[in-house]
């Protein structure tokens, strides 16, 4: 082995292993970062852990929210899923610095396919991965987004190696690349990296057609398409199994075609443009990219003592409350609901991207720049409304993603991509001085002159008021101006030192231009720059202040005196949380079967369920759902909890049915139906209850006598047939009715429950969750490796043959 060969890699993954520990340094004492998404997630995968450490096996199914849902998109251990053993290879860091480490790895495997020499590729790769929006998002816990990003570059090196016409090398690493990606689970990150993808295609096409090379172009297409169908085959069972849930949930189209509140509903496939556009991005808020706080920065800024904020309360609120909303003041004035963080690319990545403007001559910076103008386009969202109502009414799958503002996420690859490419050309020695000096002079009067523009001028430029701003002028009156006069003064800050970095880091070039500086002192320039730009902005909102303990981590939601009472109650109940929001909390499932739940894909007849009933306080549904407990604020705010005696159990016996024929109707019976004697039925369902005739039995009894996440067991006892009603979900892909060990049909009623007619005399009743996708999407997954690991070895051995 020739260790010099080697030697830049191996010091390249020992930097980002440094780099990654020393940012997030807590984790080196055993601390974790409080995530609050992963806070939710921990509370509603909670039955789903228990049921895995007493079964050794994967439940699919939950209690523990929404009445029930499949876990395929909240925590599942697919079968034979060993790409996901490949992946935890990579990831051998303490959480969250393995996904900066990946973010780090994945950037310099693009680069070095691109020649990009090992040094600049390291500080590139740090660079990337520091961006601002990269580190905000593992803050608040999008991980999947995070590890979903991370494998981004390593699928572009892979189609790259292709037009490189290494095709063997092109062929596995895409393969394994997007195999990598597509398990991450995040499908949005994933759809977004292939409009980059096709913008790709569609420049190399235009160039294949020029240069009339469509056979050869074709031919790399054609083995990018094997390997990635051969990536989402390996991943077939989780994809699979999502695809079948999402048809069910909230991104899937409704049956209704009213609102809540009798209007007419919006008939979309997917969400709705109003969910769809909530967080779109500002036009001017993309200066952010540029100038961090440009728009404020987030919603809680720390501004300390010496602020405007601070000095207008103290004398109000006292010492401390002024302190308080000080260290967390409102500073964003764009429309976005809320922002955690802006999305900094940096201001030195900005710099090289106009640079590379100018030298960069391939078609690569035709793919960059054109993703980049795109995914800041499609960032826009309702602000840019033609184009965004275009790909939302026909671009597929484009309506069932919210937040179009994180399509940004290509411009976070793409700008930093073509900037290093632009500094490796700089330091090209075959390109004149006369042509870098034009390009650092044309790129100086740009960006500094931008920089410069709004450091001078830009406080009287815009108003810096917020819509928000009238709940605080109600609390004291001058309020909203200490706020302005504080957005204005970080906007001056953080324009000056956009400024400062950018004027340095030009002055550095030049003095390379002009022989004064040699390259390794240019490019320790830029690292240290790279890292008191990034790290500056990062620490502001993800820092080691956001530490906790394991042991706090493990359990995020303390057991409260109410919970511990609940708890007693050993039966099979749900529980209705009016403490929080219902449908965006996950806390209640970290202890109980929770009426809500927190999802970004809930069950959609549930989600309606909720809107039109729940919502409008219908105790009648909530006892179908047999809510036995509800916890509600007393006039102090303090948290009470009454036992709901009315519940309906887990299963009862009714004696009369209400057919409809839509869902419109199915959903407004519920208004005034009597659930204990009658149910609702869709007429889809009406061939179920053919020849059946009520016969009231006043002995009959049915009891649920097990319980576990995914079988439920009832004995039952009659003397006539009874159609009973379970207060479980219906879910038709997976859950099987049996009575005394034989399948037996049942179907949909009262909207969302699952009932079924029992034979007379004493019966046990067994519900089981058995999903066919698990098992069709296994056979797939198991054939798609063979395939992955034939097809290289045939390839090699082949080529090896033909060039002997």
């Amino acid at each position: 082995m020739n260790i010099k060969k080697i030697l830049p890699y191996l010091i390249a993954i020992l930097t980002f292993v440094i780099v990654s520990l020393v940012y997030f340094s807590p984790v080196l004492e055993g601390k974790k970062l409080f995530q609050s998404d992963i806070a939710q997630f921990r509370g509603m995968s909670k039955e789903v852990q228990e049921f895995r450490a007493e079964h050794d096996k994967e439940p699919y199914w939950t209690d523990r929210a929404f009445g029930g849902m499949p876990t395929y998109q909240l925590s599942t251990y697919y079968p034979n899923d060993y790409i996901k053993k490949v992946d935890s290879v990579f990831r051998f860091l303490p959480r969250p610095a393995d996904y900066l480490f990946l973010y780090f790895l994945g950037f310099f495997v693009l680069l070095l396919v691109l020649k990009v020499d090992w040094k600049l590729a390291i500080i590139g790769s740090l660079a990337f991965g520091l961006s601002t929006y990269f580190i905000i998002i593992l803050g608040v816990g999008h991980n999947a987004k995070a590890h979903a990003i991370a494998y981004m570059p390593i699928v572009l090196a892979g189609i790259l190696l292709v037009f490189q016409n290494k095709y063997l090398k092109g062929f596995i690493l895409t393969a394994f690349a997007m195999a990598l990606e597509v398990n991450a689970s995040h499908p949005q990150m994933t759809y977004y990296l292939l409009f980059m993808i096709l913008i790709f295609g569609i420049i190399y096409l235009i160039d294949a057609l020029k240069r009339k090379e469509l056979p050869n172009y074709f031919k790399k297409i054609s083995i990018l398409l094997g390997a990635i169908i051969l990536a989402v085959g390996v991943n077939a069972t989780s994809l699979l199994a999502t695809k079948e849930y999402a048809s069910e949930s909230t991104r899937s189209k409704s049956e209704l075609t009213i609102n809540p509140d009798g209007s007419q509903a919006e008939n979309t496939s997917g969400l709705s443009k109003d969910y769809i556009t909530e967080y779109s991005y500002g036009l001017l808020e993309t200066f952010n990219l540029f100038i961090p706080r440009f728009m404020g920065g987030s919603n809680n800024e720390n501004l300390g003592k010496d602020s405007n904020t601070y000095r207008f309360l103290k004398d109000i609120a006292g010492r401390k409350q002024a302190l308080s909303y000080a260290e967390n003041a409102p500073m964003y004035w764009g429309d976005q609901p809320i922002v955690a963080a802006p999305a900094y690319i940096g201001s030195l990545m900005i710099f090289l991207f106009v640079l590379a403007l100018f030298l960069v001559k391939s078609k690569l910076k035709k793919w960059l720049v054109a993703a980049t103008v795109f995914s800041i386009l499609m960032s826009w969202g309702k602000n840019f409304g033609f184009l965004t109502d275009l790909f939302i009414d026909y671009m597929p799958l484009y309506n069932k993603f919210r937040a179009v503002s994180s399509i940004q996420v290509i411009a976070e690859l793409a700008i930093p991509l073509l900037g290093i490419l632009g500094l490796q050309k700089f330091l090209d020695k075959n390109i004149s001085k006369e042509d870098k000096i034009n390009a650092l002079k044309n790129s100086v009067i740009i960006v500094a002159g931008l920089a410069l523009f709004f450091t001078v001028g830009g406080t009287s430029l815009f108003s810096f008021e917020s819509y928000r701003d009238a709940r605080f002028e109600n609390m004291a009156a001058g309020f909203s101006d200490a706020l302005i006069a504080d957005r204005k003064v970080i906007f001056f800050q953080d324009s000056f030192r956009t400024l400062l970095f950018v004027t340095f880091f030009a002055l550095s070039l030049l003095l390379f231009i002009k022989e004064k500086i040699n390259r390794n002192v240019l490019l320790g320039v830029f690292l240290v720059l790279v890292f008191i730009d990034m790290v500056g902005v990062a620490k502001r909102y993800v820092n080691n202040d956001d530490f906790i303990s394991a042991s706090k981590l493990e359990k995020p939601f303390p057991k409260g005196e109410m919970d511990a009472e609940i708890l007693k109650d050993k039966g099979h109940y749900r529980v209705m949380n009016f403490m929080v929001n219902p449908m965006n909390d996950g806390s209640t499932s970290f202890y109980h079967n929770s009426i809500g739940g927190y999802h970004a894909a809930k069950p959609r007849r549930y989600q309606e369920l909720f809107d039109f009933q729940i919502a409008k306080n219908n105790i009648d549904v909530l006892n179908m759902l047999n809510t036995k407990y509800i916890i509600f604020p007393d006039d102090n705010n303090r948290a009470n909890v009454q036992l709901n005696e009315e519940a309906n159990g887990n299963a009862w016996f009714v004696e009369n049915v209400i057919f409809v024929d839509s869902a419109n109707k199915e959903i407004q019976a519920l208004d005034s139906l009597n659930n204990k004697q009658a149910v609702v039925v869709n007429k889809e369902y009406q061939k179920e209850l053919e020849g059946f005739s009520f016969q009231k039995d006043t002995t009959a009894s049915i009891n649920l006598i097990k319980y576990q996440a995914n079988e439920l067991v009832y004995k039952s006892n009659s003397k006539t047939d009874q159609l009973t009603v379970f207060s479980e979900m219906y879910y038709k892909n997976g859950w099987n009715a049996y009575v005394d060990g034989n399948l037996k049909p049942h179907f949909r009623v009262d909207y969302v429950l699952r009932a079924m007619i029992i034979p007379k005399g004493q019966h046990e009743i067994v519900f089981k969750f058995e999903p066919q996708v698990i098992k069709t999407g296994n056979t797939i997954t198991l054939i798609s490796y063979v395939l992955m690991l034939l097809i290289p070895i045939g390839w090699y051995f082949k080529e090896k043959n033909t060039n002997a």
